[in-house]
């Protein structure tokens, strides 16, 4: 499915695909080192900022998610930690730690990929990305790419078992 979101405020069309294709690309590296193939990418004003693919088991950190990656690498071209006008493109369903992040970023826009349906948290287990009680919440675009998306996770668990 090709979406193409059209911004209103802005009179810009945003083409999610493009960005998704680059954070799949990010997840295949992923698969390729081993790792949960989950990439992500942050784009601001049509450039992309940040990067990220999953690298939890070869950092052997608990942290390095690919949206933990990706928004330490655009904090750091922001020179802020707030990312209010980025977009921030992952493949899977954020976790509850990378969806806390997103909060704290206040990140406006997540676009995913594939639905998490053990560890989501923009609607599958949890939504703390629209939760009211928090003082920041994101739109959230689901399915994009889903079809690839979903396909390169449940190939890496296949070949796991």
């Amino acid at each position: 499915m090709h979406i193409l979101y059209y911004h209103i405020m802005e009179n810009i069309s945003i083409d999610h695909d493009y960005y998704m294709s680059m954070a799949l690309e990010l997840a295949e590296s992923a698969y390729a080192a081993d790792e949960v193939p989950v990439g992500c990418v942050i784009a601001l004003d049509g450039e992309v900022i940040g990067r990220g693919s999953n690298r939890r088991n070869s950092a052997k950190n608990a942290l390095f998610h690919a949206e933990m990656l990706a928004i330490g690498e655009a904090c750091g071209f922001m020179g802020d930690w707030r990312l209010e006008d980025c977009t921030l493109y992952v493949t899977v369903e954020p976790c509850a730690m990378c969806a806390g992040a997103i909060v704290n970023a206040r990140v406006p826009t997540v676009v995913y990929g594939c639905a998490n349906p053990k560890a989501g948290c923009a609607g599958s287990i949890l939504d703390i990305l629209n939760e009211p009680r928090f003082n920041h919440r994101s739109q959230v675009i689901p399915g994009v790419m889903e079809t690839e998306c979903a396909r390169l996770m449940s190939g890496f668990f296949a070949k796991r078992r």
